[in-house]
């Protein structure tokens, strides 16, 4: 058991973003439906990110999710996302998600898993939420400080 708690611990300081236990689903359909459509990820910010390697969501360097594509889908809280960088690994997969009722996004990547099946996901902060584009805020640990990573999300 300790063991299992040290990997988990040790892993969240390695890896960028964090995995958290998603079990609130109460949604804010209105700020929902001011996101859904197709978004391209057209840049990828952190203070020192010249000199600092983050892998976003357990998947890849944060830098190889600039140009990933993106599609969420209101009315049943599906989507998918696909990195697109020819130099970095290719990854594709349906997600899930949701805006809670203290407005912050939350996610699943879903690979081949079942939503019920996946009880870790991702919790983020939505900010300068506009017709054609919005931000996604991240709160990662990076040698012992807090790092805010944030992804620009433009309509496409």
């Amino acid at each position: 058991m300790k063991k299992s708690i040290l990997i988990m611990v040790f892993s969240i300081l390695i890896f960028g973003c964090k995995s958290q236990a998603v079990t609130n689903t109460n949604v804010d359909n209105k700020i929902e439906r001011a996101i859904k459509g197709n978004y391209m990820i057209t840049n990828v910010m952190f203070p020192g990110s010249d000199y600092i390697k983050i892998t976003s969501f357990d998947i890849a360097d944060s830098q190889c999710f600039v140009n990933s594509q993106w599609s969420f889908v209101s009315n049943n809280n599906k989507g998918t996302m696909a990195l697109n960088d020819a130099s970095c690994i290719a990854f594709s997969s349906p997600i899930t998600w949701y805006v809670n009722q203290d407005g912050q996004f939350v996610m699943k990547v879903l690979n081949e898993t079942k939503s019920k099946k996946v009880t870790g996901g991702y919790i983020l902060s939505i900010v300068n939420l506009t017709e054609n584009s919005f931000q996604l805020v991240d709160n990662v640990n990076v040698g012992g400080k807090a790092v805010n990573v944030v992804y620009q999300f433009s309509k496409i």
